[in-house]
């Protein structure tokens, strides 16, 4: 069984009616509630002790799904980089729509991760760019959402190790919505989808992508390297 943890920060949801409507229980329960069909789930929110990512749950977590947004700055230095070092001893990460500003994504790209946006509830068309890629078995050759916020190029990531999808917005422009990384041991997949206000993880093949992704981003059973000073194998 894969063990995930859903990190949401978790505020909109308390001030904003116009997201309570459309996630009342927040996204992360959204996010878990379909998860939760296939895998072994837990969720954690900003407001919790350390974030709710102690050492103990990073530790017992083999994917971590991370969505944040109006307060990248609140999450503290010594958990982003307790995160950070738990993606290179093998645990996956995804990271949803506004997550690309988050401290852990930007730490671990090592660019600015900024971009063009615009809020104007604009069809967005998410194209399959890597049909063979298990992320998106079943999914089709496009995903149609009636509203998402846009998200244009240029993205200032790192050449991604795999594109799996491009988007296309209704006022013109196209992003690079779906982006696999590998650091250290572990593997990573940025999804752009998931603003607070649309209902877009409700989408079935939203839905899919992401538990896809998990499947992907799960390590493999592998012995993390050792560095530092080596003794010889053979005798000198």
């Amino acid at each position: 069984m894969i063990h995930v943890t859903v990190w949401n920060e978790y505020r909109h949801e308390k001030t904003d009616e116009a997201v309570q409507e459309v996630y009342p229980k927040g996204i992360h329960e959204q996010l878990a509630s379909f998860l939760k069909e296939e895998f072994d789930v837990k969720t954690a929110t900003l407001d919790e002790p350390e974030h709710g990512l102690t050492e103990d749950v990073l530790n017992n977590t083999d994917v971590l799904v991370w969505w944040g947004h109006i307060a990248h700055d609140e999450v503290s230095d010594e958990i982003v980089q307790r995160v950070h070092q738990r993606v290179l001893q093998g645990m996956g990460l995804i990271v949803l729509h506004s997550g690309h500003m988050s401290k852990i994504f930007m730490s671990l790209m090592g660019t600015s991760c900024d971009l063009k946006w615009r809020e104007a509830d604009e069809t967005c068309r998410i194209w399959n760019v890597n049909p063979s890629h298990p992320i998106v078995e079943g999914v089709g050759e496009y995903i149609e959402l009636e509203k998402e916020e846009m998200y244009g190029e240029h993205f200032d990531i790192p050449a991604p190790d795999e594109l799996i999808f491009v988007n296309w917005y209704k006022g013109g422009e196209v992003f690079r919505g779906g982006c696999t990384f590998r650091r250290g041991n572990g593997k990573i997949f940025y999804f752009q989808p998931g603003h607070e206000t649309y209902p877009s993880y409700y989408n079935e093949q939203v839905q899919l992508v992401i538990k896809n992704a998990v499947k992907w981003c799960n390590p493999i059973d592998s012995t993390y390297p050792t560095y530092g000073h080596h003794e010889p194998l053979e005798e000198l």
